[in-house]
C-alpha cells in the first residue's frame, strides 16, 4: 500500500475539516413550527476526531457524529460548500430515488472519467449516459446472465484444479485472480479469455482499480501523483486491447456474430435513438466500467464471504453453508446451473451479510440540484437547500441498531425467514450496492459469481483462516481487505 496516499487522504480531509466555518450547532426551540436548517458540526468538534479519521477511518467519524447530532447534519467547508449527511433509510429516500434534475451525480462523480474514459457516463449529457445505462443493464441482466453459469463454472473448476491436495493460499488474490478471469470470458467473450487474456491485462486492471479510486482522487482526480500516473497509464494500455478486439470482432461481424453470446457483442449490437452504434471508445469505456463492477466488487466481496464465514464468529454458518451444500448436491448431483443456485438461501444470506458489514463503497455522494425537506425518525423536519452536497455512509447506514440487532455481528440468519431484519426500515435499510435509480447494474451478476465460486470451495475443500481477520482500507472509495488473507485448504469430497 502506498503510504502517500494514505497521508495524503488524512491530511486532505484534515485540512477540509480543519478549515470548516467556526459555526456551533444549532437546537431547535421547542416551540418553533416546521422544518430549519440541518444541525452544523462545529470545527472544534470536528478537529477533536481527527485521531478516529487516522485511526479508522472516515466511516468512524460519520458515526461518532450521526450518534451526536442524529441522521441530518451539514457540515460547511471553507465556508462556501455545504455537504449534508443523510443517515438512515427514513431520510435517504429522495437520495436514492429524486430524479437527475432534482438529485445530480454527474459533477460529484467525475473521479470515475479518468478509470472509465472519456465519453462514456459521467462525461457525456443526461440522455446519452441514459442510454449507456440501459445498453449496460440489458447486457447484465437476469435472463442474460443464465447462459453465463456455465461459463463461470467452466473458469472456477479450471482454476481450483491447479491447487495442490493441500496448502496455503492468499484467498484475496486467488478472488481476484479468478473473477478476473470469469469476468473477461463473460463480458469479452470465449476468444479473448483464450487468445488474449494474459498476465498484462490481469496486471493492467488490478493498476487501473488499484490506484483510481482513492479518497483523494475524489477530491483532485487528475492531481500529477504516482498512482494517478499508473492508473492514466494502465488505462490507456488496456483501452488499446479493446479497441483490438473490438475492431476484431467487427471484421469478422457477419460470419461469427452469433457464435458470441457476450456482453461484448450485445454493446456492439446496441444502437442510440438516432439509429448509430457505438464507438470502439464508448463501447471500451462500458467495458471497462462493468469490468470494475464485476472484478474489483465481487472480488472483494467474496474475499469478505471468505473471512466472515472461516472466522471464529462465522463458524456456525460455515457449517450450515457446507450442510446447504450436502442437500443441493443430493437433489442434483454435481450439476450447477442458474436454477441450482437460486435454492442456496443459506449461502445467499452469508454472502448479503458480508456485504453488509463490509460494503463495497463506503460513502455515496450527489449533488442537490433542488432544495427538498426530510423528516427524522423522530419526528423533525429538515431542510435541505439547492446547492448542498449529499452524502450517505453505507457502513453506517447497514449498522443501525434500531435495524439490525447487534449490528456488528456476522449473523447470515438476520435475513431469514421471521427476521428479515433489511426490511425493518423499508426498502433503504439495506444499502450496500446503493439503492434506487442508481442501483448498481451488476447486482446480480456479482452474487451469481460469488455463489459459484463458494459453491465449488465448499464442496471441495476444508478451509482455515490462518491470518487474522482483515482490516479495511478505509482510505480507499471502494475499500476492500487490507494486506493478504491467509487460508489453508486441504481437499476433499463432500458426498461419498
Amino acid at each position: 500500500m502506498d503510504l502517500m496516499i494514505i497521508v495524503a487522504a488524512c491530511l486532505t480531509i484534515a485540512i477540509l475539516y480543519a478549515t470548516t466555518k467556526m459555526v456551533q450547532r444549532r437546537t431547535l426551540p421547542e416551540t418553533k413550527q416546521g422544518p430549519s436548517l440541518p444541525p452544523v458540526v462545529s470545527t472544534v468538534s470536528l478537529l477533536a476526531y481527527v485521531p478516529t479519521l487516522v485511526r479508522s477511518g472516515l466511516p468512524a467519524v460519520i458515526d461518532h457524529l450521526h450518534t451526536k447530532l442524529g441522521s441530518v447534519f451539514t457540515m460547511s467547508l471553507f465556508g462556501l460548500k455545504k455537504v449534508t449527511f443523510l443517515v438512515g433509510p427514513e431520510v435517504t429516500a429522495h437520495f436514492f430515488q429524486g430524479s437527475e434534475s432534482e438529485i445530480r451525480q454527474s459533477s460529484i462523480y467525475k473521479v470515475t472519467v479518468p478509470v472509465f474514459g472519456r465519453g462514456v457516463l459521467y462525461d457525456v449529457d443526461l440522455a446519452t449516459r441514459s442510454r449507456q445505462i440501459s445498453f449496460c443493464i440489458d447486457s447484465v441482466k437476469p435472463m442474460n446472465l443464465r447462459g453465463h453459469v456455465d461459463s463461470m463454472v467452466h473458469e472456477v473448476e479450471d482454476y481450483f484444479a491447479q491447487w495442490g491436495q493441500h496448502g496455503v493460499v492468499d484467498i484475496k488474490h486467488e478472488m481476484g485472480h479468478l473473477i478476473l478471469l470469469i469476468a473477461n470470458r463473460c463480458l469479452l467473450g470465449k476468444q479473448f479469455r483464450e487468445n488474449v487474456f494474459d498476465e498484462e491485462v490481469s496486471t493492467l486492471v488490478h493498476e487501473l482499480f488499484e490506484n483510481g479510486f482513492h479518497l483523494i482522487s475524489l477530491f483532485f482526480p487528475h492531481l500529477p501523483i504516482p498512482p494517478h500516473r499508473r492508473r492514466d497509464k494502465a488505462r490507456a494500455k488496456l483501452g488499446e486491447i479493446i479497441h483490438k478486439v473490438v475492431r476484431s470482432r467487427r471484421s469478422s461481424a457477419a460470419g461469427r456474430a452469433a457464435e458470441n453470446d457476450d456482453v461484448l457483442q450485445r454493446f456492439m449490437d446496441s444502437k442510440y435513438i438516432n439509429g448509430r452504434s457505438m464507438t470502439e471508445s464508448e463501447i471500451a469505456g462500458l467495458l471497462v466500467c462493468l469490468m470494475f463492477t464485476a472484478q474489483h466488487t465481487s472480488s472483494s466481496a467474496s474475499t469478505w464471504t471468505g473471512a466472515c464465514l472461516l472466522s471464529h464468529g462465522g463458524s456456525s454458518y460455515l457449517a450450515a453453508a457446507v450442510e446447504e451444500q450436502k442437500r443441493v448436491m443430493e437433489r442434483h448431483g454435481e450439476r450447477v446451473d442458474y436454477s441450482v443456485l437460486q435454492e442456496m438461501g443459506t449461502l445467499h444470506c452469508c454472502i448479503k451479510e458480508a456485504l453488509r458489514l463490509h460494503p463495497p463503497a463506503n460513502l455515496l455522494i450527489r449533488h442537490a440540484s433542488k432544495g427538498f425537506s426530510v423528516r427524522t425518525r423522530e419526528g423533525d423536519r429538515f431542510d435541505i437547500p439547492k446547492g448542498h452536497t449529499l452524502a450517505t455512509c453505507t457502513t453506517v447506514g447497514n449498522r443501525l441498531p434500531y435495524i439490525y440487532k447487534d449490528p456488528h455481528v456476522y449473523d447470515p440468519s438476520r435475513f431469514g425467514p421471521g427476521r428479515e431484519e433489511d426490511k425493518v426500515g423499508g426498502k433503504f435499510s439495506y444499502t450496500p450496492f446503493s439503492a434506487g435509480r442508481h442501483a448498481c447494474l451488476g447486482k446480480d451478476f456479482a452474487y451469481m459469481q460469488i455463489k459459484v465460486i463458494w459453491t465449488h470451495l465448499l464442496r471441495n475443500f476444508e478451509l482455515e483462516l490462518i491470518s487474522p481477520f482483515p482490516e479495511e482500507e478505509w482510505e480507499k472509495l471502494a475499500p476492500g481487505p487490507r494486506r493478504k488473507v491467509m487460508v489453508s485448504y486441504k481437499r476433499r469430497r463432500l458426498l461419498p
